[in-house]
């Protein structure tokens, strides 16, 4: 079965941000999105991968 998507109120409240941080990641094309019907959509899967992706690791380099 397909995954559901997520609509723009579902994806705003799993990322726990403003809505306009999320139309400015969207206008950014920094975090991944789709548009259908005029509305924009989110796969969990994604947002999820897109978050893991932009984790700081807690492992410090050290400078020299």
């Amino acid at each position: 079965m397909p995954e559901k998507l997520l609509n723009f109120n579902q994806a705003k409240e799993f990322l726990n941000t403003s809505k306009t941080t999320l139309y400015n990641l969207i206008t950014a094309k920094e975090v991944p999105a789709v548009k259908v019907g005029g509305q924009w959509r989110f796969r969990k899967e994604r947002l999820i991968a897109w978050l893991d992706s932009r984790e700081v690791s807690k492992k410090k380099t050290p400078k020299k």
